[in-house]
C-alpha cells in the first residue's frame, strides 16, 4: 500500500466476543500487523458479549500487551448484533470493520474491504466462496438472508456476513437506536445504499463450535422480519383475502349442491374448511401478535445493551 494512503487511514475494528478465551491472543497478534501495514492509527474494540469463560480477563491481559487493544466488557449477553451495535459506537475513528472473533475471517483480507471502500462505495461486504454447515444451519441462515434481503430491499443481502467495512459518519443514522432488537446490516440502510460484496478467503474456525444454532438463526430471522419491515403483516393480508376468496367458492359450491341433490353431505369437509379458516385466523393474530410485543418491550425502553466496565483507551494507538 501507498505510504501516502497508510498515514490519512485511520482504522477501527469492532470484534464481538463470546466464549473466546483460547482463540483471543492468536487474532490480535494477527489483526495487529495487518493493521500496522494498512493505517497509521488503529484500534481493535473487543467487546465481551457476557462470556461464561475467562474471555474478559484475556481481553485485560491483551490490552495491556497491545496499545491498540480496548475492551467493554457487557452487564450480560446481549447478542452479536447488540454487541456490534455497542462496539460501533464506541469506536473513534473513520473506518470501521466487523469481524467475528473465531479468525474464520482473516486479518490479511481487511485490505479488500477497504480497497472497495475507497472506490466510492460506503458499506462493503466480504463472504466466502464455499460455507459448508449442517443442514440445517443452512437453511436456516438462507432463511435469515430471504429476511434480510426483504428488510434490506437490496440484492446485497444475499452475501452479506459479519465481516464488513463502512464509514463511521454511516452510524449518525441510528444513533439514538434503543430497541433491544437490532440487525446492524438493516439499520446500516437507513445510512446508504451504495453497498457491494466482494469473495474473501474464508478459513475453517480455529477452536471450539460456533455460537449460533438453527434455533437462534430462527429467531434473528424473525425479528429481523418483524422489527424492520411490514411484509408478515401484508402476507397475513393475503392471506385473508385468499380464505375470503376460498370461503366464497365454498359457499357456491354448496349452495349449488344444495339446489341440484337438495341436500349438503360431508361433515368432514365442513370441519377441514372450519380448520383452514381457523388456523388462518390464529396466523395472522400470531404475526399481529409479534408486532404489538415488539411495541411493549420498545415502550419499556428495555435496553439495547448495558455496559458494566471498559478499559480506557490509550492516548496514542502506534502503527
Amino acid at each position: 500500500m501507498d505510504a501516502g494512503l497508510k498515514v490519512a487511514r485511520f482504522i477501527s475494528v469492532v470484534v464481538p466476543v463470546y466464549n473466546s478465551e483460547l482463540i483471543l491472543p492468536a487474532l490480535i497478534k494477527r489483526l495487529a500487523p495487518a493493521l500496522a501495514s494498512l493505517a497509521s492509527r488503529y484500534e481493535v474494540v473487543l467487546v465481551n458479549d457476557g462470556s461464561r469463560d475467562q474471555s474478559w480477563k484475556v481481553i485485560q491481559e491483551l490490552s495491556r500487551s497491545f496499545p491498540c487493544v480496548r475492551g467493554i466488557n457487557l452487564m450480560r449477553n446481549y447478542g452479536q448484533h447488540n454487541a456490534l451495535l455497542c462496539g460501533i459506537r464506541a469506536a473513534r475513528f473513520d473506518t470501521l470493520v466487523t469481524m467475528d472473533d473465531d479468525l474464520q475471517h482473516p486479518p490479511e483480507e481487511i485490505h479488500k474491504l477497504l480497497a472497495k471502500l475507497d472506490e466510492g462505495f460506503e458499506a462493503v461486504y466480504g463472504f466466502p466462496e464455499h460455507q459448508q454447515h449442517g443442514l440445517l444451519r443452512d437453511i436456516a441462515s438462507g432463511l435469515t438472508k430471504l429476511a434480510l434481503q426483504k428488510s434490506m430491499g437490496a440484492e446485497t443481502a444475499r452475501h452479506v456476513s459479519a465481516f464488513r467495512a463502512f464509514r463511521t459518519q454511516a452510524r449518525d443514522a441510528f444513533a439514538s437506536y434503543h430497541s433491544p432488537f437490532i440487525s446492524i446490516d438493516v439499520v446500516l440502510t437507513w445510512a446508504t445504499t451504495r453497498f457491494v460484496a466482494i469473495q474473501v478467503r474464508h478459513d475453517p474456525r480455529q477452536t471450539g463450535i460456533s455460537n449460533y444454532t438453527f434455533g437462534m438463526l430462527f429467531r434473528h430471522a424473525m425479528n429481523m422480519m418483524t422489527g424492520f419491515s411490514t411484509l408478515p403483516l401484508q402476507l397475513a393480508n393475503l392471506m385473508g383475502f385468499l380464505c375470503t376468496a376460498f370461503g366464497g367458492v365454498i359457499l357456491v359450491f354448496v349452495v349449488g349442491r344444495y339446489l341440484l341433490y337438495g341436500s349438503v353431505q360431508g361433515f368432514t369437509f365442513l370441519a377441514s374448511i372450519i380448520a383452514i379458516f381457523s388456523g388462518a385466523q390464529l396466523l395472522a393474530l400470531g404475526i399481529i401478535g409479534e408486532y404489538l410485543a415488539r411495541m411493549h418491550f420498545r415502550m419499556m425502553e428495555r435496553p439495547t445493551y448495558t455496559v458494566r466496565e471498559q478499559i480506557v483507551p490509550r492516548d496514542e494507538v502506534a502503527a
